[in-house]
């Protein structure tokens, strides 16, 4: 059991970022942090719910520029759960007096836990019990059960829910200078029990609705409660008081839908988001069928690893559990009818923007061996924009297909040009859109997804265009040398971010990166190879669709023979040309002068 369970004790306010970051609940949908369901953002506790794809655009004017960000969107705060004593302040993490404190991610059941007990002002001793979900089946779906008992005193118990859209983009120290409020209201409501709050993004015109239903329970009987609203324009909130007796444990259940105008099938977010709280059993019920959805993904990725001596280890159990439990929040069986890729930090944060750069690469192995209709939608983001990947390498002066570096709601390139310094206020040139290697990545993405799945109708329909597409940007990007008789490939940067240029020279990018090279050469050899897999009849289509020529196609093969490879002068390879010439870095400066 142990090897399935994150636990932390105590509390520790140093550490509950890091904690809420590991304690985030999705379903491939949505995604929310592990923040306290009291808190709002702080500098401590930082509540982020966000929606797979779910972008916005914001301009900022600063130092004389223009700005523009893509992101993703930080959704209304679904959480608010208050609940204190008559007469004494809201609970708080921060401000009561602990006596006890646990959070428990159970990566098991996809179920967060906090335990934790508190003395008030009077030395009046309750207790908490939080469960929460972001369910994996019903993907519109979440839910918190909370049950408070009165360890040492009777009186009256007061309650407050709510929820919050006047939340902005905010937990990026280095984006916090840049504009940041994404959300518009559109309309709030309180009806005894039920929330309702509907906003719209700035400029992507996304409607978010959620809906929420909050009940309080003694034992199996609901509890009779008057709740009086208290809203805002973009915050919809409601509260009430209860009696309740020394030693009794009363659960309230706060279960919420979140719809968008982006979902298929519906006339209305706001009327299915209702219609799903109105509808929705009880926390039990949601949790067991929740539960059974994490079952049958574990039955499919499998759950008894062992060490190379054949003994069981926790602690390595627990790790592996963990990223593929981080993982499967962010791709699963929900992703299938979205549009999205496989952002870097997953759908957990602000981190990267929520960009797509190139991780698919190390996640599709896993997913084709166990899902792999997971794997083929999330190709099908790449396919989507192949005509603005030909957009961008017309417009940078190449043929083919050039995908961006980092990939957003449309295709573009959304890596900035120039960063300002904080420090020093200098504008800093941003070079990494030159890491070209991410279009091998998704031909390398596409060509062992069929050779694992076999998915014909994928690669002769979809794939294979696209496969070609960036077999032409790679070679319309390499130079013949004629003194060396080799082809090179100049001005790029390699996965190795560190270095993106020459000391000596003014234009960014370097040459011959090996890693590049090498791959740009195993892209052109595949393509052959495709074209000879698909039908005749298929590969005439392609053909001629692309006017591919049997010229083109010998060029790509002379490329793929004639590849420059760099060498250091003992024979080992080289990151790229010019690498064995740099000086060693400075270390000992550095350590001196920033410790």
């Amino acid at each position: 059991m142990r090897s399935w369970q994150f636990v932390r004790e105590g509390y520790a306010p140093e550490e509950e970022g890091y904690r809420e970051a590991l304690f985030t609940l999705g379903n491939g949908y949505f995604a929310t942090r592990g923040c306290a369901p009291e808190c709002v953002a702080d500098g401590v506790h930082y509540p982020g719910t966000y929606l797979a794809g779910g972008y916005n655009r914001l301009q900022t004017e600063m130092a004389g520029r223009t700005i523009e960000n893509e992101d993703l969107v930080n959704l209304p705060n679904w959480l608010p759960l208050l609940v204190r004593a008559e007469g004494e302040p809201w609970f708080h993490v921060d401000r009561a007096r602990l006596r006890d404190y646990c959070q428990r991610l159970d990566t098991e059941r996809g179920v967060f836990v906090r335990e934790l007990s508190f003395a008030d002002g009077q030395g009046r001793i309750t207790r908490l019990s939080e469960r929460r979900l972001v369910h994996m089946r019903a993907q519109h779906m979440a839910a918190i059960s909370l049950d408070v008992t009165a360890e040492n005193w009777s009186g009256t118990l007061e309650v407050a829910a709510a929820l919050d859209g006047s939340v902005v983009n905010g937990n990026v120290e280095r984006y916090k200078s840049l504009a940041s409020r994404h959300l518009l209201p559109v309309t709030s409501e309180s009806q005894g029990e039920r929330l309702f709050l509907r906003m719209r993004t700035c400029q992507s015109a996304l409607e978010v609705a959620q809906a929420a239903r909050t009940r309080i329970y003694r034992g199996d009987e609901l509890a009779g409660s008057v709740w009086i609203p208290e809203s805002t324009h973009d915050r919809v909130a409601a509260h009430t008081k209860l009696p309740i007796a020394q030693g009794e444990t009363v659960r309230i259940e706060k279960i919420v839908a979140l719809y968008t105008s982006r979902d298929r099938g519906l006339s209305e977010p706001g009327l299915a988001a209702r219609e799903a709280v109105d509808s929705v059993p009880r926390f039990g019920e949601l949790l067991t069928g929740h539960e059974l959805a994490w079952q049958q993904l574990w039955r499919r990725f499998g759950t008894d690893w062992k060490l190379t001596d054949g003994q069981q280890d926790d602690e390595i159990q627990l790790a592996v559990k963990l990223h593929v439990f981080h993982l499967l929040q962010s791709v699963s069986m929900n992703t299938e009818d979205l549009d999205v890729g496989v952002p870097a930090r997953g759908w957990h944060g602000e981190g990267y923007r929520g960009h797509i750069f190139w991780d698919e690469l190390f996640i599709f192995p896993l997913l084709n061996l166990r899902i792999p209709e997971i794997t083929r939608a999330l190709l099908m983001y790449r396919v989507r924009r192949l005509q603005r990947a030909r957009r961008n390498a017309g417009e940078a002066g190449f043929r083919g297909a050039m995908f961006p570096w980092q990939s957003g709601s449309d295709g573009r390139e959304e890596t900035q040009q120039v960063h300002l310094n904080p420090e020093s206020g200098h504008w800093l040139p941003d070079n990494s859109s030159l890491q070209r290697h991410v279009n091998i990545a998704i031909a390398y993405n596409v060509w062992h997804y069929h050779e694992v799945t076999h998915d014909e109708e994928f690669l002769a329909y979809h794939g294979a265009e696209m496969f070609l597409e960036i077999a032409r940007f790679l070679a319309s990007l390499a130079t013949y040398d004629e003194a060396n008789d080799r082809y090179e490939m100049l001005g790029v940067m390699g996965p190795d971010e560190y270095h993106e240029g020459y000391p000596d020279r003014a234009e960014p990018g370097l040459d011959n990166n090996t890693y590049t090279n090498v791959m740009t050469v195993w892209v052109l050899e595949r393509a052959q190879a495709l074209l000879a897999h698909l039908s005749r009849h298929r590969r005439a289509e392609i053909r001629t669709m692309l006017a591919l020529s049997d010229e083109e196609l010998a060029q790509w093969d002379r490329i793929s023979r004639r590849m420059r490879v760099v060498f250091h002068k003992d024979g080992i390879l080289s990151q790229f040309e010019g690498y064995e010439d740099l000086e060693e870095f400075d270390w000992d400066g550095y350590r001196e002068r920033y410790g």
